[in-house]
C-alpha cells in the first residue's frame, strides 16, 4: 500500500497528526478508451488537518474531466461518480489505514 505524505514520519508523529484531525484519503479517476472505461482509485494520501482535501485531488479530477467522459455508457456514469467523490474531499479511509499501520486514532477532546 502506497501512502504519500508520511515520508520520514514516526508512529508518534502520525498519531499526533491524526489526533489533530489528519486524514488518510484516496481519490477516484476515470479514463475512457473507445468502448472501455476504467474507474480506479489513486494512491492513498496523508493529509494534515490544515491541508485542503479538494485541492489535493485536483490532478485526479482534471484527469477525469479530460479523459473520462468518452466511453458510452459507463464513461459519463463513472466520471460523475469520481467527480462527486473528489469534490467531497476524496474517500476517507483513515480508520482502515490506521488499523493496518497499527496507529491508534484517539478521539480529539472537545473544549
Amino acid at each position: 500500500m502506497e501512502i504519500r505524505g508520511t515520508e520520514g514520519m514516526t508512529t508518534a508523529q502520525l498519531q499526533f497528526e491524526l489526533q489533530r484531525g489528519a486524514k488518510f484519503v484516496y481519490y477516484q479517476y476515470c479514463v475512457s478508451v473507445i468502448l472501455m472505461t476504467f474507474r480506479r482509485p489513486s494512491v492513498i494520501y496523508f493529509l494534515r488537518a490544515d491541508e485542503n482535501r479538494i485541492a489535493k485531488g485536483l490532478p485526479w479530477t482534471l484527469l477525469t474531466v479530460l479523459a473520462g467522459w468518452w466511453g458510452i455508457p459507463w464513461g459519463p456514469i463513472y466520471s460523475i461518480q469520481s467527480l462527486f467523490t473528489n469534490f467531497r474531499g476524496g474517500k476517507d479511509v483513515t480508520a482502515e489505514v490506521a488499523r493496518q499501520l497499527n496507529v491508534g486514532v484517539a478521539a480529539v477532546p472537545t473544549t
